[in-house]
Parts: structure tokens; sequence; C-alpha cells
């Protein structure tokens, strides 16, 4: 019987059983390979990263623990030993009824800082605006304690005022920094009690965003600036309450006394702060004798960078080599200044022969080097011409 399939081309489906077992084999085994080599990675890797972000894992019994973790950074840092030393205080002040009989109510409340603790005595600084026609004074502790405080002495133009309780219940104080060599965009924080004590010790983080920033203040409200307040300007959120608190570096240091802030619906992220190197000759004289006596001038004065440039030649007739100074703006009768001769819009550029480039300068060598009753030598600009005077300096009243 003969067979009819000799020369039919070959079954496609015929050996295909055959052929698919070795690719298969070789897939498995790469597969094996692959899980071995990467599975103890991927957990090496997740076994890292949880390290930093959970805080439970899996115990021999398969129970859950606990792991306790130390996450820290600078900022928590300096705030754990900044805290205890940034403090509230209330301004208590007596009101007589309808019977004439005295009740003490709260008229306000601020922060303060612990800069100094000696003979068994704490010292307070805090603002003069906080304390103002306080009949009594009371700081509360970080710890909720609360001491009664005795006023050593305020100050009106700074707007600073030292205060004094008991230290037994204080550890230590803040240490003082420097804040001459501050630099624009260098971070800081500031502490204080926003709205009142119950949002004491709150922290809020920032950057100094100007030194050297000179701010007219009116005290009388007559319309006329009766002080330039030397600020450092920072964006760290300074609000109602945190005036008197402190404005602290990233070395735990105090750099400033926080004060003011712009208070406007259209202006946020500007608050100002006191800069420490200002405030401590006038901390220390507060302490000492409470009060402030300064060598006085009698002319109100601003610097020559307020002003436009082509106000420089046009209106004050200055010559070209003129970098910086200060122009006087009105004097006071019978003043220094009016006996000195000098004339509204006059231009100052050295004291002493030392030059004069803005407020600070002057501010510097007036309160800073010179005493009431030294003879100052005043070099000034008059519609263009350079002159010398010299006047014998009074007392700030």
């Amino acid at each position: 019987m003969g067979y009819y399939n000799d020369h039919y081309p070959p079954n496609p489906h015929r050996n295909r059983k055959n052929r698919w077992v070795l690719p298969l084999f070789l897939g498995v085994i790469i597969g094996i390979l692959l899980v071995a080599v990467a599975v103890p990675r991927v957990l090496e890797m997740g076994s890292t990263t949880n390290q930093g972000t959970s805080n439970y894992n899996q115990g021999a019994n398969g129970n859950q623990q606990i792991i306790s973790l130390d996450v820290s950074t600078r900022i928590t840092e300096v705030v754990n030993v900044v805290s205890p030393t940034v403090v509230g205080i209330t301004n208590i002040q007596h009101q007589a009824d309808f019977w004439e009989q005295q009740e003490a109510s709260e008229a306000g409340t601020g922060s303060g800082v612990i800069y100094k603790k000696e003979d068994g005595y704490a010292y307070v600084v805090t603002n003069y605006h906080v304390i103002q026609g306080a009949d009594e004074i009371e700081v509360l502790l970080s710890d909720d304690t609360v001491l009664k405080a005795e006023l050593l002495g305020e100050d009106l133009f700074s707007d600073l005022a030292v205060l004094r309780v008991d230290g037994d219940s204080i550890e230590q104080p803040i240490e003082l920094g420097s804040s001459e060599n501050l630099k624009v965009g260098e971070p800081v924080i500031a502490i204080g009690n926003p709205l009142g004590h119950m949002f004491s010790g709150s922290v809020t983080q920032g950057i100094v965003s100007g030194t050297q920033r000179t701010i007219p203040q009116d005290f009388n409200m007559d319309g006329r600036a009766d002080w330039q307040a030397e600020v450092i300007q920072t964006d760290a959120a300074i609000n109602p309450g945190n005036s008197g608190g402190a404005l602290i570096n990233m070395d735990a240091q105090l750099i400033g006394i926080n004060s003011m802030k712009i208070n406007q619906e259209a202006v946020e992220g500007i608050g100002f702060s006191i800069p420490i190197d200002a405030a401590r000759p006038i901390i220390d004289e507060l302490e000492k004798t409470g009060q402030v006596r300064r060598p006085y001038m009698g002319v109100e004065i601003y610097s020559l960078e307020e002003i436009p440039r082509m106000e420089w030649s046009e209106t004050l007739q200055l010559p070209a080599d003129v970098e910086g100074g200060v122009y006087v703006w009105t004097i006071e009768p019978l003043s220094p200044a009016a006996q000195a001769g000098l004339e509204r819009l006059d231009v100052i550029t050295h004291l002493d022969g030392k030059p004069i480039m803005n407020m600070i300068d002057l501010r510097k060598i007036l309160y800073q080097e010179k005493e009431i009753g030294d003879t100052l030598e005043i070099t000034y600009y008059r519609n263009g011409e350079k002159h010398t005077t010299s006047m014998e300096l009074g007392v700030q009243q």
C-alpha cells in the first residue's frame, strides 16, 4: 500500500512542543537570578528610607514595635535653648470704680527677654510701650510661673525698658550676640507672645530683609518726627504681643528686640527689631540709673540717601564729590544747633573730622563718643559752599 504524503510541505505545528521548552527554561533561570539580586537591594533601600520616616517596625514575634526617633534640626535646637529666656509681660493698671475703690485690670500684654542673672536677681528687657503707664508689672515664665517685676528704667526714644525679678525660678539668661555684621538674607528666628499669653512662646522663622534702617517716629503726634529709630527689618512674623520679644540668629544669640510692625492690610512680611548693639548701652544705663541722658543738638535731620540724587545738586547744590551726609530739616529755637548758626537744608558731612554718610553714623558719634557738655566740630555745606562750626552739646529732655 503506497503513501501519498512524501512530497507535501511539512506540518508547521509538528515540532512546536519541543521548541518552547528551551526559552521557557532560560526565562525561569533569568527570573531567579533577577529576584536573587534585586530583592535584597530593594529591601535595603526600603529599610534606609523607613529609618527617617516610619515610627513602627515589625518585631521578631510579628508584633509592631514603636521606634523612638531623634529628629532635630538647627532651628529646633536653637528654639530649645532660647525659649526659656523669652517671657510674657503683663501691664496692670489700677482704676477707681464708682465708690473710689481701686481695681487692678490688665491693660495690655507683651514679651520680654531675660538677658542677665546676677546676685539672686534676673533682668528682663522689653519695650517701653509694653509697660507704659503700668502700676504693676508681672512676668510670665515659660513654665507658667508668674513673678512680680520691678521697673528699673524706661526710655521713650529707644522704646526700651528694663525690669528686675527674683532669679530663683530662672536657670540662665540668653546669650547676647552682635548685630553689626548681620547680612541681608541671613536666617533669623522671632520668639514672643503674639495676641497675648495664650500663644506664648510662638516661634516664627524668616530672614534679615534689611539692616541699618531708620524709621521716623512722632511721639507727640504733631506731624513732625521726634526721633529716628535704627532698626533691623525682617520678614519673620511679628504681631501685636510680640513686642519686646527676641530676634535670634542661628547661634542661639540675641541680635534684636522685636518692637515695631507696619500694620496695614496691604503690607505683609515687614517687621522691625531694635539692634542689640544699639540697645546694649541703653539697657546698661537704664539698669544702673533708670534713665538715658543723651547729648542734644536740637535739629531734625535726615539721611541724604533718602532723597533722589537729582535733589543733591539742584536743591542742595552739593558738589559732585560729596558721597553722603545728613541734611537739616528743622532747627529748634535757642538750641545748640541754632546757636552754632546751622540753618535749614544745611548738609552735615563730618563730625569732629569723621565722615558722616547717614543718620546711623551721626548717632554713633553723638551717643557713643560724646558726652553732654562736650564741644562738637561740624563740617557742612550751604548753597554749595563748605563751612565749619562748633557747638556745645546740650541734654536731651
